[in-house]
């Protein structure tokens, strides 16, 4: 799997966000620059399981995170 700009991500990779996303359901908005720390690769290609402090069970799409 890859980030946005090429990288390779692996498990345990942090990540930061390149553009700023509306979490459905959590009524919140995860602004650019966000860093995510300890991603899990999942069984589909464009998808990360990531944890953030306010938000649980979240998944990102690889195309909107850059690996740090």
């Amino acid at each position: 799997m890859v980030d946005s700009v090429g990288n390779e991500l692996n498990d345990g990779d942090a990540v930061t966000l390149i553009k700023d996303l509306t979490v459905k359901g959590a009524g919140q908005t995860l602004k650019r620059g966000t860093v995510i720390r300890s991603i899990r690769l999942t069984g589909d290609d464009q998808e990360i399981d990531c944890r953030h402090p306010t938000i649980k069970g979240l998944v990102l799409r690889a195309e909107f995170v850059r690996k740090v």
